[in-house]
């Protein structure tokens, strides 16, 4: 009885690891993006405001947010409508996905000043007139444009990195090195372009028919994906 119970916890325990790694996967890239794109932000205000004996902290602040954003990636992701748009154009989703971040950070920033007014007045009967005669809303909105910037910044790289298959954006950026490597890079993605006006244009049974115009294109254009240059990238 003790074996099994002792398994039963070791997989319950695996399992439980498993997932929360899987979370944390998740959250690393944008915690790790915003965490240096706030920083960057926080940093360059402070070289704009030293020359005027303004000292700013907030690094802490930096790290919390990004924390904060990393969080509300992961959560956002998790629902459904997210991917309303994966089958359009690429704008579309970019767009998309990045006013719904946007507009849930914009709403965990409202809360976070709720939750402060709260602890400093004890009750939330005021926070609207507060809201409105006494909140910083040029820095609120100054970091909110900050964000709505990096949020497009953002998902316009994980959505590349998904076009062209997870993983290969990193190889391209920092293993591909060569000038023949960049050209055939090229000529791939304008393969891949025509290849998918190809399909766009012809039915399966007509690119499968040997002898018509689609079905030499389709032939032509694998053939010249398959043709390797003499220098082949790194792997």
């Amino acid at each position: 009885m003790t074996e099994p119970s002792s398994a039963a916890r070791r997989s319950l325990i695996g399992r439980a690891f498993a997932g929360w790694l899987k979370l944390v996967r998740h959250m690393a890239p944008p915690t790790l993006f915003f965490f240096v794109g706030f920083n960057l932000i926080l940093g360059t205000t402070r070289l704009a405001l030293a020359e005027h004996g303004i000292d700013v902290k907030g690094f802490a602040t930096a790290t919390i947010a990004a924390l904060l954003v990393g969080k509300a990636v992961l959560v956002t992701d998790s629902i459904r409508f997210m991917a309303r748009f994966d089958g359009a154009p690429l704008i579309q989703p970019i767009l998309f996905k990045s006013a719904i971040y946007w507009l849930c950070v914009f709403v965990v920033r409202l809360a976070e000043a709720l939750v402060h007014y709260v602890i400093e007045h004890g009750t939330p009967g005021g926070f609207l007139p507060y809201l409105v005669d006494h909140f910083s809303w040029s820095r609120f909105l100054f970091i909110q444009v900050w964000l709505m910037l990096l949020f497009l910044l953002y998902v316009t790289i994980h959505e590349l990195d998904n076009l062209f298959g997870h993983g290969e954006l990193r190889r391209i950026f920092f293993r591909w090195n060569t000038t023949e490597t960049k050209l055939t890079r090229r000529r791939r993605v304008r393969l891949l372009a025509r290849l998918n006006r190809l399909t766009e244009a012809n039915s399966v049974a007509a690119m499968s028919a040997p002898g018509s115009r689609p079905h030499d294109e389709l032939v032509t254009i694998m053939n010249e994906l398959a043709d390797h240059p003499k220098g082949k990238p790194r792997e």
